[in-house]
């Protein structure tokens, strides 16, 4: 039975989610930006026209935004991941399987599906899934995933294709793969792209096509995930649907601060609460991890003075024990601090992440059985009365903080607090 993949991408999905609540956003310019209101990360379609471009820095936008009332909006995640859940649960109705991809993406498994005409099945999700979360879809068919993100891409810039977009024809396919340019295809990058223009490849159908001589140069410099990338353009499916999330190999929690900091103290508050969302997250994947590192940096701008220093500790028992991790993680910040410097951004990682399968050491003063029904007790807390309500002492709760990231025109949370949530009158 041939593959058939459905991919489902939501339109503009930050600016998406603020307008399903703020209906008075629709035909507006509306942008969303990143942590400490730095860059745009979300436009819509209108913000897109003023030739607003993603990642583009705030102030380098000022003179647009005033003249022609752009509405902004700080990131809201609570908000985003809420509705992106609620995104994925419809999906989940209208195929057997379903790979989340990423917060706004998922691919679907319709092989062996009855539907004969499988646009008009794409654009029933479509409209199913903006009645019942009133977020917009596009949605790409084809044989391979590959193939589906071109889809995809026809489907989001053609009016006529009325949000899906089916790319298993032949002759469709052929047409589609010619107006594809090179750097539009999944996967590959800068130096991908460059390499393959050397050598005569402009589009997705050339590549297609490549004769043996270039397949060969392909393979040499790009590997098997060259020729998979020939096959899966040919119709050859290479990538399974993941319905099972593959274990983290590592987390990270850092930020970038509005303003440069140098007391220490202010750091170690820092450094905590990062591990506490490390930590979190770590208990959240039923994991464990045993090598812990901090770093610190100043701004990468200020060529002359710039300082950055990163420190790991191997830990002698495995934990995701928010207090022992705060431990360990200000003795490492206490190793790279220098005095004078004035730090832009500060972060945690933990790596070699297993199951939490805790091999105990001879020497261990820590009574593993307590700390985990601690762990338990703080995430049952928090997770019923809103996240931040328990926390360690370390992070200095219910503080104003110079390195909180700052969400000055952040909207409410709409879903995720019955505070917010909004009143029908």
């Amino acid at each position: 039975m041939p593959s058939v993949f459905a991919l489902a991408d939501c339109n503009n999905f930050y600016v998406s989610c603020e307008r399903v609540f703020n209906p008075k956003l629709e035909g507006k310019p509306v942008v969303v930006l990143s942590n400490n209101d730095g860059c745009v990360v979300s436009r819509s379609n209108e913000a897109k026209a003023l030739g607003i471009k993603m990642g583009a820095p705030v102030f380098e936008i000022s003179g647009l935004i005033k003249k022609h009332g752009v509405k902004i909006f700080s990131s809201n995640y609570a908000l985003y991941g809420d509705m992106s859940q609620r995104v994925m649960e419809c999906l989940s109705d209208f195929a057997k399987d379903v790979e989340i991809y990423s917060i706004d993406e998922a691919f679907l498994d319709l092989s062996g599906f009855a539907y004969e005409n499988l646009t008009d099945y794409g654009r029933r999700i479509c409209s199913s899934v903006k009645k019942w979360t009133g977020i917009p879809l596009s949605i790409g068919i084809a044989e391979t995933k590959t193939l589906a993100k071109i889809a995809n891409k026809i489907a989001k810039k053609s009016p006529e294709a009325k949000g899906a977009f089916d790319l298993t024809g032949p002759l469709r396919k052929d047409r589609a793969l010619l107006m594809t340019d090179i750097s539009d295809i999944w996967g590959i990058g800068y130096s991908y792209c460059a390499f393959l223009e050397r050598n005569g490849v402009k589009n997705a159908l050339l590549l297609r096509d490549a004769d043996t001589a270039l397949k060969g140069r392909i393979k040499r410099k790009m590997g098997v995930w060259g020729t998979r990338m020939i096959d899966e353009l040919n119709g050859i499916s290479c990538y399974c649907l993941e319905t099972c999330p593959q274990p983290k190999k590592g987390i990270t929690a850092s930020r970038t601060f509005k303003h440069p900091i140098e007391n220490v103290k202010e750091l170690k508050e820092a450094i905590a609460s990062y591990i506490s969302i490390g930590a979190e997250k770590l208990r959240r994947e039923n994991a464990v991890t045993s090598s812990l590192s901090v770093f610190l940096m100043t701004s990468r701008f200020k060529v002359e003075d710039f300082y950055y220093n990163i420190k790991t500790v191997e830990l002698p028992v495995a934990t995701s024990d928010t207090g022992e991790l705060i431990g360990y993680a200000v003795r490492c910040l206490e190793n790279i601090y220098k005095k004078g410097c004035m730090y832009k951004k500060a972060g945690i990682m933990f790596k070699d992440l297993s199951r939490n399968c805790i091999q105990l050491s001879l020497f261990d003063k820590i009574d593993r059985k307590r700390s985990e029904r601690l762990m338990q007790t703080l995430d049952s807390i928090n997770l019923k009365m809103g996240s931040g309500t328990l926390a360690y002492a370390a992070t200095a709760p219910g503080k104003t903080k110079s390195w909180h990231t700052v969400f000055e025109k952040r909207s409410p949370f709409y879903t995720t607090n019955w505070e917010q949530i909004p009143q029908v009158l």
